[in-house]
Order: structure tokens, then sequence, then C-alpha cells
């Protein structure tokens, strides 16, 4: 199988490691990719959120299978142009994508398939801004409607900061908050068929303690050792299956993967999110652990053929990845720096690229490398991350200290 994987940062390096590990993959081109990914795959050039180029990059590649790794290329129908060429995509149409396009569709569908959720309004101007804000009361949680690249969305204890970010963002879903643990669970499916990964959990704010702005995801651990018994089952049967018939019903079905962000609140698992795609840093350590083919798998639900798919199998242990971030993160990181001590085994690229001049590693985005490493378990894992972390050298960079330190030690609680 010839597999051209769309996208360029850690998620798509990740998947890179993936696709290349299985041994159905003849070849594996990656458009644009990164220098990390350059190790195991052929770059090409293309702008990923360019339909008709991605299509006809496939065309010209051969293409068996196209895997489309971030959200921009999806909602901009990258899938769709992909497929109108005969070439079998995994990745949502545009339309399925709204799911994640769009948080008031996604709060539409929810409300249609009866998934537990939050209550929420779509406000478009200060004064339904400040009304839903004083129906809630703190801590506000301000979403923007649209795409933003996982740090569009403001929880805060500070009203006037968040009707601020609701005037920033101009149409935002404004909802209620919900308390608990936060679980991500990414869910293979062809529309109809659909198969659960590990539930994996991720850090949002840039500061231990979970403090600061959020971001695009600082570190993330699988599996859970605290999740409830039956958890999965509950989420496929409350909240998968549901969206998927409700999609179907709508004339635009969903096929690729559907990201469920959770929270564990004392009513029980309530849907935060739904996105259209591999969640990043959650990909790093999911797939660490799936001693599953990749390739076949994907290529199953690009295809509909994912009921014959066999049980999906695990490796023991668990993972652990943390995110090395470029000074100045998450506001205004700063690029062109050079790294050290990033070409070793568990050093997911995120934010890199290669001088034209000595082909120096620099820094080119605001997460720039991640440790990510297996153990027999999460403390074992948690060790081996942070010493990959400790090997990097990149001037002004941060990272956070406390990835899954309080799984490992027991501290997580459940709602009653």
């Amino acid at each position: 199988m010839r597999v051209l994987l769309v996208g360029g940062g850690g998620r798509e390096h990740a998947l890179a490691l993936g696709l290349a590990g299985d041994p159905s993959v003849a070849a594996l081109i990656a458009a644009p990719g990164n220098p990390g990914i350059a190790g195991v795959a052929e770059l090409r050039s293309v702008d990923a959120s360019d339909p008709a180029a991605v299509a006809a990059l496939a065309v010209e590649v051969g293409a068996d299978l196209v895997v489309i790794g971030p959200e921009a290329p999806l909602v901009a129908g990258v899938a769709d142009a992909v497929r109108a060429k005969g070439i079998p995509a995994f990745g949502p149409s545009a339309e399925a994508a709204r799911l994640e396009g769009s948080k008031t569709f996604a709060k539409d569908v929810m409300l249609a398939a009866g998934v537990p959720t939050a209550r929420a309004f779509t406000c478009t101007d200060a004064e339904s801004a400040g009304r839903a804000l004083d129906e809630f009361g703190p801590p506000y949680v301000v979403k923007n409607d649209g795409l933003a690249a996982g740090k569009g969305v403001v929880v805060t204890e500070d009203r006037a900061a968040a009707l601020e970010h609701a005037g920033e963002c101009g149409r935002v879903v404004i909802e209620e908050y919900l308390a608990g643990p936060e679980v991500s669970l990414f869910v293979v499916t062809d529309g109809e068929a659909a198969l659960p990964l590990l539930p994996a959990q991720d850090f949002k704010r840039v500061g231990d303690g979970d403090t600061g702005p959020n971001t695009g995801g600082m570190g993330a651990y699988a599996p859970l050792p605290w999740a409830p018994d039956g958890l999965v089952d509950e989420v496929m049967r409350d909240v998968v299956h549901p969206t998927l018939a409700e999609m179907r019903r709508r004339g635009t079905p969903f096929a690729g993967l559907l990201y469920v962000g959770l929270a564990i609140t004392a009513a029980g698992p309530r849907v935060i999110e739904f996105n259209a795609r591999f969640g990043d840093p959650e990909t790093q350590v999911v797939l660490a652990l799936l001693e599953t083919p990749l390739a076949g798998l994907l290529h199953a639900a690009a295809t509909g053929t994912l009921a014959a798919h066999p049980p999906l199998r695990w490796r023991d242990g668990a993972a652990v990845t943390v995110v090395v971030a470029a000074d100045g993160y998450p506001a205004a990181p700063r690029t062109g720096d050079v790294i050290t001590g990033a070409d070793r085994p568990g050093v997911i690229h995120a934010g890199t690229a290669r001088r034209a001049a000595d082909g120096a590693l620099l820094s080119a985005g605001g997460r720039v490398l991640c440790g990510t490493a297996i153990g027999p378990d999460l403390a074992a894992a948690r060790d081996a991350a942070y010493a990959l972390v400790d090997g990097i050298e990149l001037a002004g960079s941060h990272h956070r200290t406390d990835i899954a330190a309080a799984a490992v030690d027991g501290r997580i609680t459940l709602p009653d």
C-alpha cells in the first residue's frame, strides 16, 4: 500500500511512525511533513488546505490511501477532493467535519442525538454574551465557534475576561462548566461501524497545576488507571453511536476519526467537544501503545469495511508524552533557535525545520518537540519521557513538570 499523509505537526509524526511500522505499507509520502517525519517518509511540498492540490498530489504519487491529519484541511474539503479522484481517504467530508468546524453545529447534533453535554448558548454580541454568562455563572466557559488550533477556549472566574474573549471571537458558544477530570477518546469509524482506541488525558494549560492560558496541549498519558469501569462502553452507547446515527440521518455520515472530549462529572460522562481528527498530543501516547497495524485500520475505515476488521490489540504498560514549547508560547512563540538532543527514538517533532545553509535543526512553531516514552507502568513511562525531555536543548524553552503526576500518585478523584 502507498500512503500519503497530509500534515506536518507532532500528530503527523506520530501517525507517520505508526504507518511506517505497518508491514503493508510499501511507501509512505508526507506532505509537507517535518524533519522528524523525513526519517520515515518521503517529503513533498503541498498546501495542506488546498483540496485540489492535495488531490493532485495523491494521484501523482499513486496513493492507495490518504490520511489527513489536521482539522483545517478536513474543514476545507480535502477528503472530498481526494475521494472524488477515486482514492480512499481517512478523514470526514467537509460537511461532517463541521462537528469540529462549528461548535454550534456540534451542539445541534448532540441535542438531536440526545448526547449528554453541557447546556449552551450561541452568542454574537456583547448583550447576548452577557446574558449567557450570567445564566451559568462562574467558572465561565467561552468557546470560539470556529477553528482556533486548540486555543479558542477560555475558562475563567473573571467575567470581564470572558466577555472580552467573546468580543474578540465574534461568534461564540458559552456553556455551563462541567466539573470533573477530562478524558479524550478517539474512535475510528467508517460512518457505521466504530472502534474505540484507548482513552487518554491531555493537559491544556501551559503551566504546572493547570495554570495559565490554554494551549494546543502540553502533554498526555494513557491508559487512565482512574477511569470508571465501563467508561468506554458507556460513551460508545450514549455518545458515539447516537452521533453517528444522527449524522447519517442528516445525509452527511461521519467517517474518519471522531475525537470525543469528555468530562467525568458527578452525573456521569458529559461531552465537552467533538473534534474531527486525532488529537495532539494524545495521538503520541495512544499510537505508541497500539499493536494493531495502523494503515490497515485506517484503510478499513476509509473503505467502509471496518465491521470486518479484527479486534484491536494493545501493548502492555503505559505511555507518556511531554511537550517542549518555545520561548513565549502560547502568546508569541519565538522561532529560529537551534535545537540539539532531538535525534533520539521517542522524540517527536511538532514545530521544527532544517536550516538550509548547514542542516541545523531549528524551532519553527510554538510546540516544538514531544518526549514520548512507554514503560511497564505509568511511573516508569513518565520517568522515561522526562529523561528524553531533559536531553533536549532549546534556548528559552519550557515544559510542564507535572504531566501524569496526579495519576501516578493516585490523586485523581471522581466527583460524587
